[in-house]
């Protein structure tokens, strides 16, 4: 199953992309062994229409065009499930791999949010909470989870739990 995140936006140099690319370098590697053997990150550009439905029907339409037939969706939205526990996350990761789902793909809207399409496509919608975040921190926390998600399912001591 390869794991992709696609993002709306580019991240521009600095912290956010440096820790983007570790978590993603880090989830790559780790994943091959676990039946992921591809990890990526895709960078959409925000769209340039001018009203804000307009661009999130181009940007949701960009975002659609990593997803293949059979694969998984999950969106991070406002309007998202913030309760999900990070080992509930790994089982649902670990039950889409087994299915033999060809591809997670992880999308994060741009600055207008995402569009009803991709949320209805969507099978999991997540949120970080009540509070709005930049999108850069989105990635990197999406990503993180998604590391996190891997140790999980190899049983890697970065996950301790509620014991840790």
């Amino acid at each position: 199953m390869r794991l992709v995140l696609a993002a709306v936006g580019r991240l521009k140099a600095g912290p956010e992309r440096e820790l983007a690319s570790r978590y993603r370098d880090r989830a790559a590697q780790l994943g091959r062994g676990l039946g992921f053997p591809f990890c990526d990150s895709v960078e959409i550009p925000e769209s340039r229409a001018r009203r804000a439905p307009d661009r999130c029907v181009e940007e949701a339409a960009a975002l659609a065009t990593h997803l293949p037939a059979g694969g998984v969706l999950v969106a991070y939205d406002e309007r998202g499930r913030a309760d999900l526990a990070s080992e509930a996350m790994a089982e649902r990761v670990a039950a889409w791999r087994d299915a033999a789902r060809p591809a997670l793909v992880v999308v994060i809207g741009g600055p207008d949010g995402l569009d009803a399409s991709i949320r209805t496509r969507a099978e999991l919608i997540l949120s970080f909470g009540a509070a709005t975040l930049p999108h850069g921190l989105v990635r990197v926390l999406a990503l993180e989870q998604l590391y996190r998600s891997l140790t999980i399912l190899a049983g890697h001591p970065y996950h301790r739990g509620e014991a840790g």
